[in-house]
């Protein structure tokens, strides 16, 4: 059993859609930053960055933050999503890109463009324009293929699990997914999944699951 500590940002749904991809049982202890939860002293002892999500893994003690871990663990444990040989490397570099750049870069235009809109101009036009850039690279990258590691058209993996979330909020960053077809195209395949569509909704329902 797994104890996922979470909330409805593309950071927690990374985590949910797996587990639900995995159709491993797990039980959801709602973090709601928006009332600084994240920052109790009993949360901090799971996640020391006080960051959601973060899990606990009853059958082995194991307890993690940070969802590149996070998901690397539960992948590897359950041995599914996780790419085989060279495309393990391709899975991991899309993986990292993801933490280091798609993640970080739309969280700033969120911060800017969405919820302080007109405080900096300068703000705003560095981080779209440094959204619309790496929309660019993953376009490119999805150019004949279904996802972004694997063999032949690609295999379906963490790396995508963990993009996809930041996508799905594609309106916040004034993206028009039509621009980028083969990133449109990779967004609809799985956000139809059904596991998608169950992991999108933990801790709790806020909206459908946006599409273009």
């Amino acid at each position: 059993m797994i104890d996922l500590y979470t909330w409805t940002t593309p950071n927690g749904r990374k985590v949910s859609i797996l587990l639900e991809e995995l159709g491993v049982p797990y039980t959801v202890h709602s973090i709601d930053i928006s009332k600084d939860e994240q920052f109790a002293p009993d949360f901090l002892k799971i996640s020391p960055n006080n960051r959601i999500p973060a899990i606990v893994d009853q059958e082995t003690g194991q307890t993690l933050m940070e969802t590149g871990a996070i998901m690397l663990y539960l992948g590897q444990k359950h041995g599914q999503f996780i790419c085989e040989g060279a495309e393990y490397w391709r899975m991991m570099e899309w993986l990292m890109w993801q933490m280091g750049g798609l993640g970080p870069m739309l969280g700033q235009v969120h911060h800017f463009v969405k919820y302080n809109a007109g405080k900096s101009a300068y703000a705003e036009e560095r981080y779209s324009k440094e959204a619309q850039r790496l929309y660019r690279v993953l376009n490119t990258r999805l150019e004949g293929r279904d996802f972004v590691a694997g063999t032949g058209r690609g295999d379906y993996s963490i790396a995508d699990m963990a993009m996809w979330p930041w996508v799905s909020r594609f309106e916040w960053q004034q993206v028009d997914l039509n621009d980028y077809p083969n990133v449109r195209d990779w967004y609809v395949r799985i956000a139809e999944r059904p596991a998608v569509q169950r992991g999108y909704q933990v801790p709790k329902y806020v909206t459908d699951v946006p599409m273009p």
